[in-house]
């Protein structure tokens, strides 16, 4: 069985992520900058698919076994102190 996101809402600091097996995930939007950043009409142009949410405005792409992994945006590399 596949999990996959059925509906995707914001409040000020969070993104919810409701599934299809039930569960809702909420994810900080400071793990996704450019949803971070975005205007309340940008985040709500979100389109789901089978395996994730797409945002092709902010070219922004969120799988949902990465979210049930915890893991952010993957695209941004981190800085390690020496």
């Amino acid at each position: 069985m596949t999990i996959s996101a059925t509906s995707v809402r914001f409040d000020e600091h969070t993104m919810w992520v409701e599934l299809s097996d039930g569960r809702t995930l909420g994810v900080p939007l400071a793990w996704f900058p450019r949803l971070l950043h975005a205007t309340s009409a940008e985040r709500e142009q979100v389109e789901l698919s089978r395996v994730g949410l797409h945002w092709e405005a902010l070219d922004e792409d969120i799988s949902i076994a990465g979210l049930l992994a915890g893991r952010g945006d993957i695209t941004r590399s981190t800085e390690h102190a020496a």
